[in-house]
């Protein structure tokens, strides 16, 4: 666990207990084959050494593929997806030379009435609606976004078989009853392509708020394909005290390294949302 995925819990954690209600552990395992063998396990001894707690069993998706079967097979039933054989390659050269490195590529939609390449092992894609998904964050405010603009019909299913993050999370939510989710402002453009999906299945859309992501000096996102070092498991009270810190929290100097119960406590009964309105922030030392 980094510090970036730490701010993440701690902010969902807080706000959750904050009011009243049940914090939930997903470990989002789709993709097996690029699983680093013990690092769920790794993360779950970290989050209990931090001093978190959590209700009801953990859910694992990489055991849920039934459920995402069943969706994807009413989305096709009710054309509103269809299979798609082009290649991220061929998308790329249509693609605007000037185009963000490292951004999505919008799909141009060639399979969308006929599947172009018969011979190839084929993806499934929503077919994306022309107008805006808008939503009311809870923390970054209005956020109005045209999926069919700037993506184009994404993909729900992946050419090797695996879901996509954006069918099992939307899947995963209703099956849960999640209400409100907190997250890092980093998947604040997923959020409407799920609400999309939402709409598509007929399921609820919970509330959103998305915090802000945790950088170094050069403004560089802290995660682990970045390189980011791993929270400091023999200091747990004094990483929990940078994570409030981070949040604007204003914990008390005293409280930097006690035990994390004694911060859990103080943070919870003074948990607010208000001062998260920043979009990135170096994280503290």
């Amino acid at each position: 666990m980094h510090f970036g995925s730490l701010v993440a819990a701690v902010a969902s954690r807080l706000d959750a207990r904050h009011a009243g209600g049940e914090w939930l552990i997903r470990m989002e395992d789709l993709d097996r084959p690029r699983e680093v063998p013990g690092s769920a396990d790794a993360i779950l001894r970290a989050l209990e050494i931090l001093g978190f707690t959590w209700t009801e069993s953990i859910v694992r998706q990489s055991e849920r593929s039934d459920l995402y079967q069943a969706a994807l097979d009413r989305l096709l039933s009710n054309d509103l997806a269809y299979p798609c054989s082009c290649s991220r390659s061929e998308i790329q050269q249509v693609a605007s030379p000037d185009h963000p490195e490292g951004e999505e590529l919008r799909y141009p939609g060639w399979c969308r009435t006929q599947l172009r390449h018969r011979d190839r092992p084929y993806a499934i894609r929503l077919r994306v609606p022309d107008g805006e998904i808008a939503f009311d964050d809870r923390i970054q405010g209005r956020i109005a976004v045209d999926v069919a603009a700037e993506i184009g019909d994404f993909v729900i299913r992946r050419r090797d078989g695996l879901f996509a993050y954006q069918l099992a999370v939307v899947v995963d939510d209703a099956s849960q009853g999640i209400t409100h989710v907190v997250r890092g402002a980093d998947l604040l453009r997923s959020t409407p392509r799920q609400i999309l999906l939402q709409r598509c299945l007929g399921l609820p859309t919970p509330e959103y708020a998305h915090v802000p992501v945790a950088t170094d000096s050069s403004g560089i996102k802290l995660s682990k394909s970045a390189g980011a070092a791993a929270v400091d498991l023999n200091r747990p009270g004094e990483e929990l005290w940078r994570a409030l810190q981070f949040l604007r929290q204003d914990p008390p100097p005293e409280l930097r390294r006690d035990h994390p119960a004694m911060l859990w406590d103080w943070a919870t009964g003074h948990w607010r949302l208000e001062p998260l309105s920043f979009g990135h922030a170096v994280a503290p030392v």
